[in-house]
Order: structure tokens, then C-alpha cells, then sequence
């Protein structure tokens, strides 16, 4: 399959998952606790065996990771191609009953993200992005590229962690910038709106999964934007444990061309 195939595939499991994830909050839910702790709930199990399903019956060859299954403990080895998949991103904002959560589905090739798909089931918003070719947005007006944007002379539009709101370590990583705004919401949602050029830097200090990341980087390096941990490497993945490091998004960079 070519990259058209796969990022079209994606996307299609991607809608197809949020509405499943609507009908469970149609008919009403419990909210669990893994080992970890982190909330989990049937939305995000029906999302992710309809997402396993489809990738697994489409493209064999390639391997996947997925949320609830390592949560369960199916933990398959990283190799060079990887589908990273969180069925629901945002578990914590869907079992508060905001809108802010996301399906994502992401393909790595050696150790990078090369394209992604993001759904917002809640406003129908589809994110999709092939790296070096560009990125696409598609709701109830229509489709239409999308692109990240220069720093705006009034100051940079913050996106943060609505669950990482009181850590001192975004004071101290913003002192000396100049700021304009800070938005704080839930889930790949930000990475989607600096990628659309509705904010310009996101900085993350909490915990997140490569399942987080994958597919959302990919929208935002699609973009123009940019992805890399605290020292400016660049974010890798198929890493043992398959935990990120602190890392920054941020959008086009004000000499890019």
C-alpha cells in the first residue's frame, strides 16, 4: 500500500472509532483504573478493537501497538515499521464529559513518524498528515490544507496540559518569552491546533506514550511544525518501555521559508 492508502485507511478507522466512542457516551459508561492508575472505560476498549481489527486485516506486515492491549499486557517488540495507536486520547476529559478528546493513529518507520491520522469525535474535526507533503484539515465546512504559522508579533499563543496546570516547570520554561495567551485543554488536540496555526507553542513535562504522540506529530511536522525533547533532539520512537521524554511543539519557525 502506498502512503495514500495508509493515511486514508487511518483516517477511515479513525471516524470509524469516534463513533463508536459516541455511542458509548450515548448509553452511559463506568470509569475504571488500570495499574497505572490512568482511567479507562468500554469507549476506549470498543475504539481500539475496531482500530486493531481494521490495521491488522489491511496491513498484516506491519506491526502494532496499542494502548490497551500493553495495558494488558501484549507488549510486542518495536520493529521497523510501527502503527502507534491511542483509541482515545483524553480518557480523563471523555469521563468529565468535555469534548476534548481525540482518536489517533500514527505510522512510524525508523524510529519517526511518517504519517497520522487524528479524529475529534465530539466536533467531527479530522486532522490527517503525510511528513514532507503536507497536512490536511476536513470538518463540516469542507477539507482544506493546513499550515502552522510564524510566532505573531503580539506575543506567542501558549497550548498546555489542562492536567499539568500548576507545574512550575512551564513558568520557569516561559520566563524571558514573550507570551500572549495560555490555553490550557486535554489530549492530542493541541499538537491539531498549531498544526492548523491556532497557537504556536506547546510544551509538555507530563507523562505521555509514544501512542500519544505518534500520530499527532506527524499532523504537525506535516504542517511546518516542529516536535524534539527538551535538548532539541528529535522525539524517537519504538523505545524500550515506550515512554517519551519531556519534549516542545512548536510551529514554523520564523526564518522558515
Amino acid at each position: 500500500m502506498s502512503d495514500d492508502d495508509l493515511l486514508r485507511l487511518a483516517a477511515h478507522l479513525a471516524i470509524e472509532a469516534g463513533a463508536a466512542i459516541l455511542a458509548v457516551r450515548a448509553e452511559g459508561f463506568s470509569v475504571l483504573r488500570k495499574e497505572d492508575a490512568s482511567p479507562v472505560t468500554a469507549a476506549d476498549h470498543a475504539a481500539e478493537a475496531l482500530i486493531l481489527h481494521g490495521l491488522r486485516a489491511a496491513t498484516p506486515d506491519i506491526t502494532v501497538i496499542a494502548e490497551e492491549e500493553i495495558a494488558a499486557g501484549h507488549d510486542p517488540a518495536a520493529t521497523a515499521a510501527l502503527w502507534l495507536v491511542d483509541p482515545l486520547d483524553g480518557t480523563r476529559e471523555f469521563a468529565r464529559g468535555t469534548d476534548e478528546f481525540t482518536v489517533n493513529i500514527g505510522l512510524v518507520r525508523d524510529g519517526r513518524p511518517v504519517l497520522g491520522a487524528v479524529y475529534l469525535p465530539a466536533s467531527g474535526e479530522l486532522f490527517t498528515g503525510i511528513v514532507g507533503r503536507g497536512a490536511v484539515k476536513r470538518d463540516a465546512a469542507g477539507e482544506h490544507a493546513i499550515a502552522a504559522r510564524r510566532p505573531p508579533p503580539e506575543g506567542l499563543h501558549v497550548l498546555a496540559s489542562r492536567h499539568h496546570g500548576s507545574d512550575t516547570r512551564l513558568d520557569d520554561f516561559l520566563r524571558g518569552r514573550h507570551v500572549a495567551s495560555i490555553t490550557r485543554s486535554g489530549s492530542a488536540l493541541k499538537f491539531c491546533r498549531l498544526a492548523e496555526g491556532a497557537g504556536d507553542l506547546y510544551p509538555r513535562f507530563g507523562r505521555t506514550m509514544e501512542w500519544d504522540t505518534a500520530a499527532p506529530q506527524a499532523v504537525l511536522e506535516a504542517a511546518g511544525g516542529h516536535v524534539s525533547g527538551l535538548d532539541g533532539a528529535p522525539l524517537r520512537y519504538g523505545k524500550p518501555g515506550w515512554e517519551n521524554p519531556p519534549f516542545v511543539c512548536s510551529g514554523r519557525r520564523p526564518d522558515a521559508d
